[in-house]
């Protein structure tokens, strides 16, 4: 069914505007930050906001801990992605 669905929409098309295809890529990430927020107000301690945000931000933080997380990690994402890019255009 999303096959179906991916394959009418011209989403593909915008791939050639570099610009454009960013913004869309920007505006669906806000969307799903926004949900997420959302859900996060709704049924991580709705009645405490203070102590939502403070776990939310301590979780957050022992994930990026446990999961050994740095900013190299995002730079070989984005530098492999603009490679595996470049041999798709060749």
């Amino acid at each position: 069914m999303l096959i179906k669905l991916k394959a009418k929409l011209p989403l593909a098309k915008l791939k050639q505007y570099p610009s454009i295809n960013a913004i869309v890529i920007l505006i669906a990430m806000i969307m799903l930050w926004r949900g997420v927020w959302g859900l996060l107000d709704i049924y991580l301690f709705p009645g405490v906001p203070t102590f939502s945000y403070l776990f939310s931000i301590s979780l957050g933080i022992l994930i990026l801990y446990l999961d050994d997380f740095n900013l190299s990690d995002l730079k070989k994402i984005t530098t492999s992605a603009k490679n595996s890019k470049s041999q798709d255009e060749e």
